[in-house]
């Protein structure tokens, strides 16, 4: 990841944010499209580095992702 080179500290934080906005987004399409696959909670949390209950906690409650294609 480059460093984010703005002069002024408060803009850097501005796109600190843009670019925390754009990972949660992507990160939740990319967690939709495992469970669509038939992964569990506690492969995608070790995907992500974090416990099963983060993971779930996190994504459980967003339309779409409770349940997973069974196979």
């Amino acid at each position: 990841m480059d460093t984010i080179r703005a002069k002024d500290p408060l803009e850097a934080l501005g796109q600190i944010a843009a670019l925390e906005r754009q990972l949660d987004a992507e990160t939740e399409i990319q967690v939709r499209r495992a469970r669509v696959q038939g992964c569990s909670w506690e492969v995608i949390a070790a995907a992500l580095g974090v416990s099963r209950q983060a993971v779930h906690k996190r994504f459980a409650g967003r339309t779409g992702l409770l349940r997973r294609k069974r196979t």
